[in-house]
This record gives C-alpha cells, sequence and structure tokens, in this order.
C-alpha cells in the first residue's frame, strides 16, 4: 500500500491564520452553503446537489447501525487544521458527543474518527488533496473519499493509517463493489446505493 503525497503550497504565517478565521466568522453566505478555509483561503461552495444528498443520507443510515449511542454523525461540524491552515467542514464526521465543540470552541478534526467526503464536480480537488493531507496531518484516524467524479468511474477510497502527515491507502473500489470499514465500525459499505456523478 503507497502513501499518499501531494504537493504543499506555500502556507500563511500566524496572523494570516487568525485573519482567515476572521473572515470566516464574518462570512454570511446563502443558507445550505458550505463556507470552509483551505490553505489559508475562506472558501464558499453552492448546496450540494441531491445525488450528494443521497450518498452523505446512505452511508449515515449504515453508521448509524454501528456507532455507539455516545458518538454523533455531524454535517454541519467546523474542524481545525491549524497546521494546514484549514478549517473543513466534512460531509459527514463521526466524532465522540464528548469531543464536540462547546460554544466559542473550535476542535481539530482528530476527534473524528471517520471522516467522509463526497466530491462535487466544481471542487473535486478540494477533497482529493488539500482535504486529504489536513486530516492526514491531523491525525484523522479514517478518511472516506466518495469520488462519484472520478475519472472513467466513480470510485471509494478509505485511508487510514495516518503518520507523518501522510495517509496509506487501505482500499479503492468502483462504486458497484463493496468497502469493508475496519474497527471501530467493523461495517460492509455497498457502493450500489451511491448514486453516480
Amino acid at each position: 500500500m503507497a502513501a499518499v503525497i501531494a504537493e504543499r503550497p506555500h502556507r500563511a504565517d500566524e496572523s494570516g491564520w487568525e485573519e482567515a478565521l476572521r473572515i470566516w466568522e464574518r462570512t454570511n453566505a446563502p443558507e445550505g452553503c458550505k463556507v470552509e478555509i483551505i490553505e489559508g483561503i475562506v472558501t464558499v461552495a453552492p448546496p450540494p446537489e441531491s445525488d450528494h444528498n443521497d450518498t452523505a443520507d446512505e452511508l449515515q443510515r449504515l453508521l448509524y447501525t454501528v456507532i455507539p449511542r455516545d458518538w454523533g454523525i455531524y454535517q454541519t461540524q467546523g474542524l481545525t487544521v491549524p497546521g494546514r491552515h484549514g478549517l473543513f467542514v466534512p460531509d459527514l464526521a463521526v466524532i465522540p458527543k464528548k469531543l464536540l465543540p462547546r460554544p466559542r470552541e473550535r476542535r481539530t478534526a482528530d476527534v473524528a474518527q471517520l471522516i467522509v467526503e463526497i466530491t462535487s464536480r466544481s471542487n473535486a480537488n478540494h477533497d482529493r488533496i488539500e482535504k486529504l493531507n489536513g486530516y492526514a496531518a491531523a491525525g484523522v484516524p479514517l478518511y472516506l473519499l466518495l469520488d462519484p467524479w472520478h475519472s472513467g468511474k466513480p470510485t471509494a477510497t478509505l485511508y487510514g493509517e495516518p503518520a507523518g502527515g501522510l495517509y496509506r491507502v487501505l482500499e479503492t473500489v468502483k462504486y458497484g463493489d463493496e468497502m469493508r470499514l475496519p474497527a471501530p465500525f467493523e461495517v460492509t459499505v455497498d457502493t450500489t446505493l451511491f448514486p453516480e456523478g
């Protein structure tokens, strides 16, 4: 299994990070839009399409059958990756409830046991590169990238074993095949349930 490496662009200094956080806090985007900080730049993405939401719903339903009662699955939880000057809002984040941030508090992405990103046509590379590197740097144990916009055929890729800011590819399947999520989930994901982009 190969390590995943992507070029790391120059990052803003600490004052640039603080300014990005201030802009993020003041951004008043239309309802349903996702406001994130990616590589020190505040980005606004439009609301996801129905296929994207259907995929998130199918996976969330499955995960609720195997997670402990004191864990939750969140679709709007902002998580920081300060070393990468990032504040990401994953499509799904599985987090123990006791680790959720309190009001006016931020949490780093490593509180999540699993993060899921579903690519959109307009910003797929954020999920494939910047977020992949950010979650690995933060030490998130499992990152599931659902990529209906992958060239050729939609794919699901599970990354894990973060070390030194890099992930290992644990498994990649084409939509239509099954993928097994390891402990603590121990569940099979049937990708035939996911709409193709």
